[in-house]
């Protein structure tokens, strides 16, 4: 039963492939292949397609050319194009190639941070506050992720408060939207209604984004009962690409196909077009030298 206080039935989906999904990808792929990628993106009807990450190349070898992606999409009116900066520098950078969104991340979890990049939580919000007030004063959106929410491969389990505490402190700094992650994909659907819920007392929930993990193939059950608790914004990457290195066994983001399929199965409407969201999902995962982790496509492409 979908929640009566949201009772939109439109679903924006943030494609993250481009980004979150290929930065966690072995195989290292040409820039005009990426760039060849998104406008197959553009063309589905999604809304937003997060382009690529301006981080050192050095820790994320696979966006080593965010400048040249950037600047080589074909920008589709009515399409976001939002990157991923960790610092001041990547902020100069991808305003340089003219970018007009940004995302910054943080963990819930004080183990991860420490490990991930080695600050606390609050240390952590420091290093991209001076990006916000920057941000803010050219009029650039900023949408805030919030990994490691219902679960930490250092820790353990996460609790709420925390998740409240970090995800109300971006909207604080003028986040419009805050995507709450399950990284590593260790939640359950009672797990991710209590976690979406207890948020949604302290950020309105329109402001609110959840994105999955599939590593316990719970991810589709996660979003519906996120669904039912309001939200209307949902993460996920075209045949499920991505992974998290540093979880055990963890697997990519939820497909984009299988979430468009639900959606679309229970009457949500979503604006894209499945068709195309599947072949497009079937040609990375061929120039991936993989089979597709979509469900849909393989159901879809398979031969008797």
């Amino acid at each position: 039963m979908l929640n009566a206080m949201n009772a939109s039935n439109h679903v924006r989906i943030v494609e993250v492939g481009a980004r979150d999904g290929l930065q966690n990808e072995k195989t290292l792929l040409p820039t005009d292949v990426k760039i060849a990628l998104i406008d197959r993106l553009s063309s589905t009807g999604l809304q937003t397609v997060e382009a690529t990450s301006f981080v050192s190349p050095k820790w994320v070898p696979q966006m080593a050319d965010a400048a040249e992606v950037y600047q080589g999409i074909r920008k589709v009116p009515g399409v976001s194009y939002p990157v991923l900066v960790p610092n001041e520098q990547g902020y100069e950078r991808a305003r340089a190639v003219g970018v007009s969104e940004i995302a910054v991340f943080t963990a819930a979890s004080e183990a991860f941070n420490r490990k991930n990049i080695n600050a606390s939580i609050d240390e952590s919000i420091e290093r991209f506050m001076p990006v916000m007030a920057r941000a803010n004063a050219d009029g650039v959106k900023v949408r805030g992720y919030v990994s490691t929410v219902l679960g930490c491969p250092y820790q353990g389990e996460v609790a709420v408060s925390d998740v409240v505490r970090v995800a109300r402190r971006l909207h604080e700094l003028g986040c419009y939207e805050i995507s709450l992650g399950d990284t590593i994909g260790v939640g359950t659907p009672a797990k991710a209604r209590a976690m979406l819920h207890a948020v949604a007392q302290e950020v309105p929930m329109a402001a609110l984004a959840v994105h999955f993990h599939d590593t316990y193939g719970q991810a589709l059950a996660n979003i519906l009962a996120c669904l039912e608790e309001g939200v209307r914004v949902v993460d996920s990457a075209v045949s499920g690409t991505g992974g998290c290195p540093y979880a055990k066994g963890a697997t990519g983001n939820v497909a984009s196909e299988d979430v468009v399929y639900m959606l679309h199965g229970m009457g949500m409407h979503t604006g894209i077009d499945l068709d195309i969201l599947i072949a497009t999902g079937a040609w990375l995962a061929a120039q991936l030298h993989k089979e597709t982790a979509s469900r849909v496509t393989k159901a879809r492409t398979a031969t008797a």
